[in-house]
């Protein structure tokens, strides 16, 4: 049985295709099949793994307390798990439903809605924990290998470190100048030089 609350309210729709070759007629069918007006569905034709939808941001815009989301499939919406909870959270919180066409169960203007939310919710913290598990289980085993995580260190004896300490040490050159040649930062330049430093100190006590 449908909750009266969603049921006066009108149906909102979107849509969307990874490519530009890519029809979306078939969603949009269905979407009009199941009682949403044209108006109101809304469409994409891009990759969804894209954070800027402009189409799914007009149909966020155009949903109001009341309103139900439809669409034809969950894939159509999230971009993961995570987000798609994130988003069906978001749509709790403003009082609207949401359903799937092609997922029946996916459906949280029913009384079981709920429980169908919190399954969701569970399987989005049981991936974030396997992706948290994985992610140590990683590190340990660089660290067994005797490697460390980060960016790799810099060579000191690297042609374009060597370069830009022979620049700096020409007082001709300014500063500017060495990092437009370089294509790198001042903040770079100097971790470079500060290396020639270092290297400088280290040959000094090996000759002591």
């Amino acid at each position: 049985m449908v909750s009266h609350e969603f049921q006066q309210y009108r149906l909102i729709g979107y849509s969307r295709v990874s490519t530009g070759d890519q029809e979306l007629s078939l969603q949009i069918d269905s979407l009009l099949k199941h009682g949403v007006k044209r108006e109101y569905i809304f469409c994409d034709k891009l990759s969804g793994a894209k954070a800027d939808r402009p189409g799914l941001l007009l149909c966020q815009e155009c949903l109001q307390r009341g309103n139900t989301l439809l669409v034809w499939r969950l894939d159509r919406l999230g971009r993961s798990l995570r987000h798609l909870v994130t988003m069906i959270e978001d749509l709790k919180e403003r009082e609207t439903g949401f359903r799937s066409i092609s997922d029946g169960i996916i459906n949280t203007t029913t009384p079981s809605g709920e429980l169908i939310f919190h399954v969701f919710s569970a399987l989005a913290q049981f991936e974030r924990r396997l992706i948290q598990e994985r992610t140590k289980a990683g590190l340990a085993a660089a660290r067994t290998r005797g490697r460390k995580g980060g960016r790799p260190a810099l060579d000191p004896n690297s042609p374009r470190v060597v370069l830009a300490q022979k620049l700096f040490r020409d007082k001709s050159n300014s500063i500017d100048d060495i990092c437009d040649t370089l294509k790198i930062s001042r903040i770079t330049l100097y971790k470079y030089v500060s290396m020639q430093n270092t290297k400088d100190t280290r040959s000094e006590k090996t000759s002591e």
